[in-house]
């Protein structure tokens, strides 16, 4: 530093490279992604591909992605999304096929569901002071056997009572399929939250410092539970929205999503040691995992290989992350 207290030019444009990657890395990791497949495959920009694209993220790890940046936010981690979904998927259609359960009433039932799972996880993190790595690990356990049991090990058919339901998983709106469109919602609120409210400053801040919160008289404890709510309630809702994509609910529904979820939440730029993130870039994320889960199916790349390459990648966003708070320093 020169003796004016001001950075020297060489580190000015270190730190100005350095904060333009962390803004924007994710947009043009994106965009290069789009470029490179599009010269990949010349089935990957038709409109078929895109939709089914856009359809799976939606189906998948994309809505779980917003409750996860919530836990995030926290210094948190939740692992039992995947497991969670299953119970939300198994539960839908056991409702609807076997209890003849109305769909309203159903999708009720479910998002309680999440609620519950999402309570009792957050409980044990917020007010017993139990990491939130091992205890959702058991929620995670407990969920998939919920699943297993409800369902006997066998997929569940909704079958012709729960049509309304089969339908907005098959179903297109304004040309989008509407479990995208739901989606984009879903990440709309969660970002008008995260931005415009004082739930999303103060998840924020507790990320940040959360003694600090704590000492200024925020129930922090409260709002450390919500965010496993939040998780827990998405997870539900991915679940049934997986059940309405294929027609049956079955508790093979969300097996290893935890960890498409977490990658999406660290492409996009969110750190795991809390505090920051946001819900645009969450989504870019999640797009970019299933846009590289679409190019490796469309090169022929086996399934066991994908997930050694999404590991990869999660290690990639790690060192990127690393290099960028290095260089803020």
């Amino acid at each position: 530093m020169s003796a004016s207290g001001t950075l020297p030019p060489s580190a000015s444009r270190n730190s100005r490279l350095v904060e333009i990657v962390r803004n924007y890395g994710t947009v043009g990791i994106f965009l290069v992604l789009m470029v490179v497949a599009s010269f990949w495959s010349d089935a990957f920009l038709t409109e078929r591909n895109l939709m089914n694209v856009a359809r799976q993220v939606a189906s998948g790890h994309g809505i779980m992605a917003v409750g996860m940046l919530f836990v995030v936010l926290t210094r948190g981690i939740d692992l039992s999304v995947g497991s969670v979904a299953a119970v939300g998927a198994v539960l839908g259609a056991y409702l609807i096929a076997t209890m003849g359960f109305s769909l309203p009433v159903t999708i009720l039932l479910v998002l309680l569901s999440g609620v519950v799972s999402g309570t009792v996880t957050g409980f044990f993190v917020a007010y017993m002071k139990l990491p939130s790595f091992v205890i959702s690990l058991a929620m995670m356990a407990i969920a998939r056997g919920v699943s297993l049991i409800l369902s006997a090990g066998r997929p569940i058919t909704i079958g012709p009572s729960g049509s309304a339901l089969v339908d907005f998983g098959s179903g297109f709106f304004l040309g989008v399929p509407q479990p995208v469109v739901l989606m984009l919602i879903i990440f709309a609120i969660g970002g008008a939250v995260l931005t415009f409210t004082s739930f999303g400053r103060i998840v924020t801040a507790i990320g940040s410092n959360e003694e600090a919160v704590r000492l200024s008289g925020v129930p922090v404890r409260r709002y450390i539970l919500g965010v496993y709510v939040i998780s827990g309630v998405l997870a539900s809702v991915a679940g049934i929205v997986a059940a309405a994509r294929t027609g049956i609910g079955t508790p093979q529904v969300g097996v290893g999503a935890e960890l498409n979820v977490i990658a999406a939440v660290v492409i996009g730029g969110a750190s795991l040691m809390g505090g920051r993130g946001g819900m645009f870039n969450t989504l870019l994320g999640a797009l970019i995992l299933g846009i590289i889960t679409n190019i490796m199916n469309l090169a022929g790349v086996p399934g066991y290989h994908q997930n050694v390459y999404l590991g990869l990648i999660i290690i990639l966003a790690m060192l990127i992350q690393f290099v960028a708070a290095r260089g803020r320093q």
